[in-house]
């Protein structure tokens, strides 16, 4: 049906309610604490909703549906894991957080191994975000890219533009509450869509699972013991864990959000709803993606994509009624915004207060600390649109954004870890476990290991690489 003048105007009219909301947060920002902790005083469902639209976004609209579309349901294994630990996080991770005040997850690794581990482990954390999220943030661009025929770089600084204007100004607390709203936006746009699917059919729902289920795309589980699937029932459960552990526990993109609690009870609770909600939200973008495969196999004509990725897209713009591909469509580029104004703010927040406040000590009145919040702001966004144009050669958004994660998470969480339960591991021990946990991650991506086992080998090699060279050291030096 293509694009109307009613969708764009849909579309024009989220971006600019998202650049009024952060005027209207603007008002609250008065120091860094504001800026980047939303004066802590941001009630737990919000934070919850936040946390959702900050994980899933553009990866999950259209991103999930792709991957079942070329395949099946089997990533759905990982949202078992990815539950368990959450529940593993707010009991064992979140305490410790609560303990004085913290503005990012790197101060509670100063308090235990000393401040060049904080720059350590906050740079991995700056490498991994600016990368995963540059993937995040081409993947919006693929719609808008096909709406408006602009090229993928102006598509990605479009989006940008809009996002750091609300982000610049408003900072957490816009980027929560907008978070909350968004994601109600995005959902119920896919919920739309879904139904329009159904009803676009013909034999309706019915037709579109016998074809889904002759070609095996319901399947769930598979409880295969091969290593070199992707998607196991053990691989799902055990990679899940590890990589929610990281993405929640060490990961100030997420972390930051549950420092701006009012309390440990409430940050606790964030946090595990959020794992019933994304257990939920996967199925339903996976049935999305299960449902397209059988509706372009009715009318394989319609079907004209260069990649797995733009399936969704594609069905939303040349078949959704007018008004309802706009509002789709703003729904991904809410999802979008979501993700990279949470990026953009923990990326601003970790600069500040683990290097420059750390190493410069600058002496900043309140006004000025917010002004450079704003300032590294910025200079963040320009990077994230260069790697956006440079992911465009990666593959699959979902699963490039993920294996970059993926990547770099073990020697994280591996530190974590030992910062929680090892009182004898000191910082010499712990910076060289996560240089041998990286440099283990480098043969175990070149071998073409599958990515949902990355953060449980990249954690195992640094807890066990730190307790043998204290082991060695001990010795040595006794």
């Amino acid at each position: 049906m293509g694009f109307t003048l009613l969708d764009y105007g849909i579309v024009l009219i989220t971006m600019l309610g998202s650049i009024l909301l952060g005027f209207y947060f603007s008002r609250f920002q008065q120091s860094a604490k504001d800026y980047f902790l939303g004066g802590r005083d941001i009630p737990w469902f919000a934070i919850s909703l936040s946390i959702v639209a900050t994980e899933t976004s553009t990866l999950t609209f259209i991103g999930v549906p792709a991957l079942a579309f070329g395949g099946n349901m089997t990533f759905l294994q990982l949202t078992i894991g990815y539950l368990i630990a959450r529940i593993l996080v707010s009991f064992l991770f979140l305490p410790a957080y609560y303990r004085g005040e913290m503005f990012t997850a790197y101060t509670f690794i100063k308090n235990r191994f000393g401040r060049k581990t904080q720059t350590a482990t906050a740079s991995v954390f700056l490498v991994t975000r600016l990368l995963a999220d540059g993937v995040r943030l081409f993947a919006t661009a693929i719609p808008l890219a096909i709406i408006t025929g602009f090229s993928y770089p102006v598509s990605i600084a479009i989006i940008c533009a809009v996002t750091i204007i609300y982000t610049y100004l408003g900072g957490l607390k816009a980027v929560i509450w907008l978070d909350a709203i968004q994601l109600t936006i995005y959902l119920f746009g896919a919920i739309l869509a879904l139904f329009i699917i159904i009803d676009r059919t013909p034999g309706g729902l019915e037709q579109l699972l016998a074809i889904s289920r002759d070609a095996g795309k319901l399947q769930i589980f598979d409880f295969s013991f091969d290593l070199s699937s992707t998607y196991t029932i053990f691989s799902g459960v055990i990679g899940g864990i590890f990589l929610s552990l990281a993405s929640h526990g060490t990961d100030q993109l997420i972390v930051q959000r549950l420092l701006a609690c009012k309390t440990l009870k409430g940050s606790q609770k964030a946090l595990i709803t959020s794992g019933v909600v994304v257990m939920l939200q996967f199925f339903f973008f996976l049935s999305i993606g299960v449902l397209l495969y059988a509706f372009y196999t009715h009318f394989p004509e319609k079907l004209a994509i260069s990649k797995n990725d733009e399936i969704f897209p594609l069905f939303i713009i040349n078949e959704l009624p007018s008004g309802l591909s706009g509002l789709v469509i703003a729904a991904i580029f809410a999802a979008a915004m979501s993700t990279l104004s949470s990026s953009l703010n923990s990326l601003a927040s970790s600069t500040i207060m683990d290097f420059v406040k750390p190493y410069f000590k600058p002496a900043w009145d309140e006004a000025k600390e917010l002004f450079y919040a704003r300032l590294t702001t910025l200079g963040w966004a320009v990077l994230l649109i260069g790697i956006a144009i440079l992911s465009s050669q990666w593959g699959s958004v979902l699963e490039s954004g993920l294996k970059i994660a993926s990547f770099t998470y073990g020697a994280l969480l591996g530190t974590f870890l030992l910062g929680l339960f090892s009182k004898k591991v000191s910082q010499f021990e712990v910076i060289w476990a996560m240089v041998i946990g990286l440099l283990i991650m480098i043969f175990v991506n070149a071998s073409g290991f599958p990515w949902p086992w990355f953060v449980a080998i990249g954690t195992t090699t640094t807890v066990l690489s730190g307790l043998l060279i204290f082991q060695i050291r001990s010795k040595i030096f006794v």
